[in-house]
């Protein structure tokens, strides 16, 4: 008989690890262009600090670290003045570019009267910042693409969404690029084709998938309650933009909707969730309906996140998770994610080389489509019996 010590160690036992203390080098998306152009300052709560945004006369979105550092004062609760955001406290006056322009009552502005100034980006409708904790200027072949559809009359506007996740490192939601199980028992789809690509700063996830015939009820009541396909890159640690097809269009045309999949880091173990749809609009449809139709997507899309945070919030984190063959390249996706947490002279070959899993769904599939057959014979509902 096997000694109690024995059968400990043949026990795989988590690895909690510990979340990464620095922020993610890249470009992180803070919200739409319209949130921050009101003329008044803007606080965000961000990579372990505080920043602050604003819009000058000239129209241009700066972002600055949000206290003075004259005397701490929050520049947030400020005002902004002609192309400056004012101190609240002492009416120190600082530029977009960090340099303070103005002590109204000094004689002159001290040398090195400067804070930090955060690297924009405007494009899509969205601003970004460029995080790097070695101070680098953002590389010009890394990126955020530009979407075409965005400002086409032939679709819709934005509809946006945002969440706030506590208790959990944003890599959570990065991992599900490669976990094609948990949309059968979290979204109630039934994928038939997962493939992922990685190559660079791009991680890609191409699937097809339908909906489970036993899920009925709100919960159900997701993006994925009806058969789609979609191509999902991620270009960096943070943005993913999202290709959806419906049932009734071809891969190879133009998508019927845009689905923008983006977060920033709060802290080490907290970070805001966004996500934006954009539909093409049917032909010969009012714009109202059109735009009832993105609102409806997006509504689907924020009960299917709320189904992930669910989940996060109840699991440990996982440092060396146990995989059989159908749970997809979990390792080397976090390889290729961790260039984003090295210094750039850091980086391997084996995070940034050309990789490429497809997925085998014939088990799955025959496996899953047992379980709806017989929850559909036995009258029962997946989002009943499910248990989150």
């Amino acid at each position: 008989m096997a000694s109690s010590q024995n059968i400990t160690d043949e026990m795989r036992v988590i690895d909690t690890g510990v979340a990464p203390t620095r922020f993610a080098r890249g470009w992180h998306c803070l919200g739409l262009l319209s949130e921050f152009t009101d003329g008044k300052p803007h606080q965000i709560s961000a990579f372990g600090t505080e920043l602050v945004v604003f819009a000058g006369e000239d129209g241009k979105l700066n972002v600055l670290n949000a206290f003075c550092p004259h005397m701490g004062g929050n520049l947030a609760d400020g005002t902004v003045k002609g192309n400056t955001i004012a101190c609240p406290f002492h009416d120190w006056r600082w530029r977009g570019d960090g340099k303070c322009a103005d002590i109204p009552y000094a004689r002159r502005v001290p040398p090195l009267a400067r804070t930090k100034s955060w690297v924009t980006l405007e494009r899509n409708g969205q601003l970004y910042v460029w995080n790097d904790p070695q101070n680098r200027k953002p590389p010009a072949d890394i990126t955020i693409p530009e979407i075409e559809m965005y400002g086409d009359p032939g679709w819709t506007d934005w509809v946006w969404n945002k969440l706030e996740v506590r208790g959990s490192h944003c890599r959570e939601i990065v991992d599900n690029v490669v976990d094609m199980a948990h949309f059968f028992y979290v979204h109630y789809a039934m994928p038939v084709f997962f493939r992922n690509v990685f190559e660079g700063h791009i991680a890609t996830q191409i699937m097809h998938s339908k909906p489970r015939a036993d899920a009925t009820g709100d919960r159900q009541d997701t993006n994925y309650d009806q058969a789609n396909s979609s191509e999902a890159s991620y270009f960096g640690p943070s943005y993913m933009i999202d290709k959806l097809w419906s049932d009734n269009s071809n891969v190879g045309d133009s998508p019927d909707m845009m689905l923008i999949n983006c977060h920033y880091p709060i802290s080490a173990d907290a970070f805001v969730l966004q996500y934006g749809v954009m539909v093409k609009k049917p032909l010969g449809l009012p714009e109202e309906v059109a735009n009832d139709i993105a609102a409806e997507v997006a509504a689907g899309i924020a009960v299917g996140f709320e189904q992930d945070v669910a989940i996060w919030k109840r699991k440990s984190r996982i440092d060396n998770p146990l995989l059989s063959e159908e749970d997809g390249p979990v390792y080397q996706l976090r390889r290729w994610y961790e260039q984003f947490y090295v210094d750039v002279e850091d980086i391997e070959p084996e995070m940034t080389n050309r990789f490429e899993f497809e997925i085998d769904t014939e088990r799955a599939l025959a496996s899953w489509q047992a379980e709806v057959d017989a929850n559909v014979a036995a009258g029962r509902s997946a989002t009943d019996i499910a248990v989150i």
